[in-house]
């Protein structure tokens, strides 16, 4: 199949404009950048071929000449596809990747919170991958629905295109346990994330020296 045979919607560039890039496949992504195919394989095609190739020589190491062996890259988008990676690993060269898994991260990630003596109502928003887009104090003061709003939860969520959340707070009493108003609102949480299709990973209350998951006793 031709790429102009595509649905209007399955094309590459019509989906990043209407998705955004995080909901395009890594040969799409590609095919943005090499623009048409050759005779024979549409642009798609050609892109599959290509990262099945870089995948064989790992992506740290494939030079130009190694895409320059591809039948039908030449010279020019070669070393586009090249430029882009190296551009890729000086930019992130520097950046530390935080990936959340455990109540245990949660609690590292809170170490400027953990021992305030207000409570502070935090969401990590998160990729995919569980890897941290960003963090966001929503509230600060005793935990109650007027404090903690699923609009002012959730707007950053939509924003910036996350796939779960990650909620926490901090008990100044240095008391683990889960209060009424903190279960009611994860619940109340819970309920918004479903109608948004937007995952409630785990709820953390820190203190100073220990965490508690309330997650699953809710």
């Amino acid at each position: 199949m031709k790429i102009k045979d595509l649905p209007k919607i399955d094309m590459p560039r019509e989906k990043l404009e209407k998705y955004g890039p995080e909901k395009l496949l890594d040969h799409e992504l590609l095919a943005i950048l090499l623009g048409s195919g050759i005779k024979g394989l549409n642009v798609l095609e050609l892109s599959k071929k290509i990262l099945s190739a870089i995948s064989k020589i790992g992506i740290d190491k494939v030079s130009l000449k190694d895409l320059l062996e591809i039948k039908g890259l030449g010279k020019a988008k070669a070393s586009e596809i090249i430029s882009c990676f190296e551009l890729g690993r000086r930019v992130l060269k520097d950046k530390k990747t935080s990936i959340l898994l455990s109540p245990k991260d949660v609690w590292e990630r809170m170490s400027d919170i953990r021992a305030s003596k207000k409570e502070h109502f935090v969401v990590f928003y998160l990729d995919s991958r569980n890897q941290e887009i960003q963090r966001e104090i929503i509230s600060m003061g005793t935990l109650n629905e007027s404090l903690v709003h699923p609009r002012e939860v959730f707007e950053p969520a939509i924003k910036n295109n996350t796939s779960s959340i990650i909620l926490a707070h901090n008990h100044p009493s240095e008391n683990t346990e889960p209060s009424q108003a903190d279960i009611e609102i994860t619940k109340k949480l819970i309920h918004a994330g479903k109608i948004l299709d937007i995952h409630i990973v785990d709820h953390v209350i820190v203190t100073n020296k220990t965490f508690l998951s309330i997650i699953n006793s809710i």
